[in-house]
């Protein structure tokens, strides 16, 4: 069974769901370009976010975590489909390597076609990867979906709401019902 993709703006709780869908007992697939942020900006890169190399590192981490799935199945914070709308929503060219992965999941068995759009929750926590205000959240939140639905995947959202309702959903559509 190929992975889920958990997917939406920054600060709308997806790792919190994946947190919970991990205790309750499934595989998950940590998010990258918060990882790549961080060692960036303990190297002193400050914004790494505004250099095109940025979109590089996060999918090579992508695709590191994605070849350690040996379960067939999992969820994932995200994937190369985000990255691809993290790279328009920056102004870059997505790079060759980006498009050929986005072709490569899009048209295999990597992740499942039907994707999480977790939906904002109304509010936004910065931190020191998440320097963005809730207006820029919910237009990074509209990129993404409009690529995701380009592709052909089925893009279910998942509306704010308590954590355990969010995480049930999912369970849920994953089950068939």
């Amino acid at each position: 069974m190929p992975g889920y993709v958990l997917t939406g703006a920054p600060g709308a709780g997806k790792t919190a769901l994946l947190r919970l869908l991990e205790v309750e007992g499934h595989d998950v697939v940590e998010e990258a370009a918060t990882d790549v942020i961080a060692l960036e900006q303990a190297l002193g890169n400050d914004e790494p976010w505004t250099e095109e190399a940025f979109i590089d590192k996060v999918l090579l981490l992508q695709q590191q975590r994605a070849a350690r799935v040996t379960s067939g199945s999992a969820f994932f914070d995200r994937s190369p489909v985000c990255t691809l709308a993290l790279s328009r929503y920056l102004g870059f060219a997505p790079p060759r390597r980006l498009l050929d992965e986005v072709e490569r999941v899009a048209s295999g068995s990597t992740y499942a076609t039907t994707v999480f759009l977790v939906r904002n929750q109304g509010f936004l926590t910065p931190t020191e990867a998440r320097q963005i205000d809730l207006q820029e959240s919910l237009v990074f939140e509209r990129v993404h979906e409009e690529v995701y639905r380009e592709l052909g995947f089925d893009v279910v959202d998942v509306p704010a709401a308590p954590l355990h309702e969010r995480a049930s959903l999912i369970e849920r559509a994953v089950a068939g019902g």
